[in-house]
């Protein structure tokens, strides 16, 4: 079927040439891509003529993280990172959702194909930055910020990336934009258009060497923490240095070592990072900043929180009973929130008078922040990295130094391996609803025996069964239908 496909697009294509002879002006119109951007429709980009339109291209790839791309920003992204791991279930009555809590997912799901155009949509709002801002010659942009827009531009475009060589392994690497199709170059436009998945050892080599060059560029600080700055690049890279198999844990110390040099604090009070009175602090690296409404509003909080509709991401039994377990009362108050719903609706593993919800963003009037990266995420990544070199002693420390603040005492854990579940166990109970716990599942290798071990809260186990397949989504049956030239993920 697919080389029945290919020849059918192909014929096509050798058809519109041959209709071209006859009429260079023929419009020729191709299928929507959003893997392409703007359609397939030519230069995105090509309204970015001075200094202006140039800044407003920049803010325009920020401004996708609070309008265009919302849904994924402030809904999926957790539904991701906690629903789809031990933290949580999918809550609501989303189809999709049950599907990717389940590990059923099918190529037809329809989170994984808008988060495939999200992610894909973003990039090429970027690429038209990268693209097309080193073009402009008008003297009111200056060379240093000219090269700062497309440094902000690059760390954007590989935190998509980043996102989608997770999800998917192998993913088309598009950092070009499509000429306007004519019938002389469309066999030029062609692979373009239609891309072939490119290697995630590639695609990483590409988000790290914009990274990198991003990092030569960026500030060190910025008006707040919602723009592009070194901490935020040097906190991408060690993520990518952890996640990148095989692991080169000099490496992910390095950067590490790197934000935490930038002056980046601990709040005193762990409720502070969520209470919304404290946002863009000092523990902060890169968080989208909302105002309300009128600028495109954080209304995850209605999503998550409050008994007015069924919500999403509702935090396990299995996730709760960790935070009771470790007697972590702290972070278990701020992170999740329970309120009764007899009468209202509920889930039948869940008691009905105590009902939990995702509690990190409770802000009603859709202004409060989402934080992307913080700093104790970063020092429990370098706890894990010196662990990893045989420095139990000092990851030991920063343990300690994170448990302090929620005041939970010292592990003084000897053991290697003993300190690798302490650091998966303590970034589990810090980090709990910011969209982290899948990737770390996935990429330490301990989804499959953790999922597999999830209980309800009878102490039954759900009945998890993943394989190596289940750690990657299908490729969106709509872009295979689209793109002969797209291979699906094994098992789908």
């Amino acid at each position: 079927m697919k080389k029945t496909n290919r020849l059918l697009i192909i014929s096509a294509a050798l058809a519109s040439l041959v209709l071209g002879a006859c009429n260079k002006d023929l419009n020729l119109r191709p299928p929507s891509n959003p893997t392409v951007g703007n359609e397939g429709q030519g230069t995105a980009g090509s309204f970015i003529k001075d200094a202006a339109t140039a800044e407003a291209a920049l803010a325009n790839c920020y401004a996708f993280f609070r309008n265009g791309g919302a849904e994924y920003y402030v809904l999926d992204y957790f539904n991701i990172g906690d629903a789809q791991s031990d933290n949580a279930y999918a809550g609501a009555d989303n189809s999709a959702g049950f599907e990717i809590d389940e590990f059923r997912i099918l190529s037809t799901n329809s989170w994984v194909g808008r988060d495939w155009s999200y992610l894909y949509n973003h990039i090429s709002a970027c690429n038209s930055v990268i693209i097309n801002v080193p073009k402009v010659t008008d003297p009111a942009l200056t060379a240093n910020r000219k090269a700062q827009i497309v440094a902000e531009a690059q760390f954007i475009r590989a935190r998509a990336y980043f996102d989608l060589v997770r999800l998917f392994g192998d993913v088309p690497l598009v950092i070009t934009e499509l000429p306007t199709i004519t019938s002389e170059n469309l066999a030029e436009v062609y692979p373009l258009l239609y891309p072939t998945r490119t290697s995630a050892d590639s695609v990483y080599l590409q988000i790290t060497n914009d990274l990198k060059s991003a990092a030569n560029v960026v500030p060190a600080s910025a008006s707040n923490k919602g723009f592009v700055t070194k901490g935020a690049v040097y906190t991408l890279l060690a993520k990518i240095a952890a996640t990148q198999k095989p692991v080169n844990w000099p490496e992910v110390q390095s950067y590490t070592d790197q934000v935490i040099a930038l002056g980046y604090s601990l709040l005193p009070v762990y409720d502070h990072l969520w209470d919304g009175n404290h946002e863009n602090s000092a523990e902060s690296i890169f968080e989208l900043n909302f105002d309300g409404w009128d600028t495109g509003g954080n209304w995850g909080t209605s999503m998550f929180y409050g008994t007015d509709w069924k919500k999403f991401c509702n935090p396990s039994n299995d996730m709760i009973r960790a935070y009771q377990d470790e007697h972590d009362a702290v972070r278990l108050a701020s992170t999740i929130t329970f309120d009764n719903v007899n009468g209202k609706w509920g889930d039948a593993r869940l008691s009905l008078d105590s009902f939990p919800f995702f509690y990190k963003m409770r802000k009603t009037d859709a202004s409060q922040n989402i934080i992307i990266y913080r700093l104790a995420d970063i020092l429990l990544l370098k706890a894990e990295a010196l662990n990893e070199q045989g420095n139990v002693s000092g990851a030991n420390d920063i343990i300690t130094d994170i448990r302090h603040r929620v005041s939970l005492a010292p592990l003084n854990i000897t053991d290697q391996g003993a300190m690798r579940l302490a650091i998966e166990k303590e970034r589990r109970l810090e980090l709990a609803f910011e969209g982290q716990r899948w990737y770390d599942l996935v990429r330490t290798d301990r989804a499959i025996p953790v999922m597999e071990a999830v209980k309800d809260g009878k102490g039954v186990n759900l009945g998890y069964h993943l394989t190596q397949q289940s750690l990657l989504w299908p490729v969106p049956q709509g872009q295979m239908d689209q793109n002969a030239n797209l291979e699906q993920n094994e098992g789908y």
